[in-house]
């Protein structure tokens, strides 16, 4: 018993260094073989079963192992959303390098201003850093205003927090979300593997702040996004759930003063007011009708 109690306290500090560090470092060996992507999703599956794991050994709150009936819909949506979104992300990238010659007005609105001189992991850490920006500010706008929050509310609609609602967006949030971070660095010239860098990172990030694990971060809650953190970004009371926006660093929550981190154990009591359809497509199509709308802010009346 001694030893059990031992060994879970050890991976409570430990395992959000390691799942981090171990995919990273992943990720290196996948972006130097042969077949990069494909590497990189075998390392990425590898993360999410260790937390998958984890969450049965150590979770931060027993409830959510029960099912909540979301669980296909929410794969459906991590697939639409770091699948398809993520390959249009990739291409927007990829297509306008080897066609420059015929998007000459988009070759030449690029700037040369990147340093690629530089060492990658200087590179990867300036990249996160201005991808952050707009990762922010697309956050808490789709928090604080009502057309981008019809899309958002599907991700917090959840009532249990665990490794695999972590890609559960609208395609319209996620597509969003990355128009706004990727794009200048797009025109600053970043080059692709550093895009794959920026993926690595908030892929990583993304299951480590979602996950079901008692995790301790201690002060990486003052750099990074942690799961301590963002289970206070999705409580419904909204003076704690309208904070914490950061997605991979806590730089800007600190900044713009949405830093929220009480010194006691973060919230369970998580979800929306409003209610989301039930059944993958129609949660998609919900924030486009005005009957959708009504019911995803939680209004008692139509609105005008």
């Amino acid at each position: 018993m001694a030893k059990s109690q031992a060994l879970k306290a050890a991976l409570s500090y430990s395992s959000w260094p390691l799942v981090f560090v171990g995919g990273l470092a992943g990720s290196y060996f996948a972006f130097t073989s042969s077949h990069p992507i494909a590497a990189f999703l075998a390392v990425y599956a590898g993360a999410v079963l260790s937390l998958f794991l984890l969450e049965r050994y150590i979770p931060y709150e027993v409830q959510w192992l029960e099912g909540d009936g979301e669980t296909v819909n929410s794969i459906g949506h991590t697939l639409l959303t770091k699948g398809l979104v993520q390959l249009a992300a990739a291409a927007a990238v990829i297509f306008p390098m080897l066609t420059a010659n015929v998007l000459q007005p988009l070759a030449a609105m690029r700037f040369d201003l990147w340093p690629s001189q530089l060492p990658m992991i200087v590179q990867v850490a300036l990249a996160v850093t201005i991808a952050e920006f707009g990762l922010y500010w697309a956050h808490r706008i789709a928090h604080e205003t009502v057309f981008f929050w019809r899309f958002h509310a599907l991700h917090h609609s959840v009532v249990r927090l665990w490794v695999v609602n972590t890609g559960r967006f609208h395609v319209a949030d996620s597509l969003f979300k990355i128009a706004l971070s990727q794009i200048p660095l797009y025109f600053m010239g970043a080059p692709l593997q550093v895009f794959w860098w920026l993926g690595a990172v908030t892929a990583f990030i993304g299951i480590l702040t979602h996950c079901n694990v008692d995790m301790k971060t201690g002060p990486l809650d003052y750099v990074f996004s942690t799961p301590r953190l963002h289970r206070w970004h999705h409580s419904k009371q909204l003076p704690e759930g309208n904070t914490n926006y950061g997605e991979n660093l806590v730089i800007f929550d600190l900044i713009f003063g949405s830093y929220h981190n009480p010194d006691r154990p973060s919230s369970t009591d998580i979800g929306i007011k409003g209610e989301i359809a039930k059944g993958f497509l129609p949660q998609l199509v919900q924030p486009f009708t005005r009957e959708g709308v009504r019911q995803i802010i939680g209004k008692d009346k139509k609105l005008n």
